[in-house]
């Protein structure tokens, strides 16, 4: 099983733009940063070449200085070109295998799942990380991403697969717990951070909420 992703990086964030309040990527960033984030995924469906890269390369610099991985969704060229830590594709983007390839043995890669039979595909391509979800209601932030898959689905890929699991989907101050308790190494999280009014502060409370549940074990 590969170390280069941490199971210690539980909280981690995925910018969008439209759910920002008008607020950019690089100052999502800045904000999650400071109140504490262990990852960032620079996530942007919309922008091209250039402007990708730029805000690419200053949401890096920026993680950089606070040793914390930064990755590029989808855009292999972009996480190349800025150095980025590594990269996390989709089923629809490129497969995890070539993925794995193109980036080399050394960059993190994330691969999202839906199902056991993905997930463990995934790792035996050279994932270092399963994207797993949705685990709630998400339409709000991805509007093709299916009915919520569950609790259940945690279980069963903690149960079948090696890799650090990394649930995703609707999860927020409500739900962190329950879904930490069922096996899960981290949490992806796109509203619950993006939307907030005071990024660091939603930051630090997920953070809370999971030492918390750290001290019951």
């Amino acid at each position: 099983m590969s170390d280069r992703w941490s199971r210690a990086w539980r909280i981690y964030v995925a910018t969008d733009s439209r759910l920002s309040h008008g607020r950019s990527h690089v100052e999502v960033a800045r904000a999650a940063l400071a109140g504490g984030i262990d990852a960032i995924q620079f996530r942007d469906k919309e922008a091209e070449g250039l402007e990708l890269y730029e805000t690419a390369r200053e949401i890096r610099r920026l993680a950089a200085e606070r040793g914390v991985p930064f990755l590029v969704n989808d855009r292999l060229d972009v996480a190349l070109a800025v150095d980025a830590d590594g990269v996390h594709v989709g089923q629809r983007d490129l497969p995890a295998a070539v993925a794995r390839r193109l980036i080399g043995p050394d960059k993190m890669l994330g691969v999202s799942a839906t199902t056991l039979q993905e997930a463990a595909l995934a790792e035996s391509d050279g994932a270092d990380y399963i994207g797993l979800g949705p685990i709630y209601e998400t339409r709000a932030t991805k509007r093709d991403a299916g009915e919520p898959l569950g609790l259940d689905l945690i279980r069963a890929v903690r149960a079948g697969c090696r890799v650090p699991i990394v649930a995703i989907g609707g999860i927020d101050e409500s739900n962190i717990q329950a879904v930490f308790r069922t096996g899960a190494d981290g949490v992806a999280v796109i509203s619950g951070i993006v939307s907030a009014l005071d990024i660091a502060g939603a930051v630090r409370k997920l953070k809370k909420l999971s030492t918390e549940l750290g001290r019951e074990k």
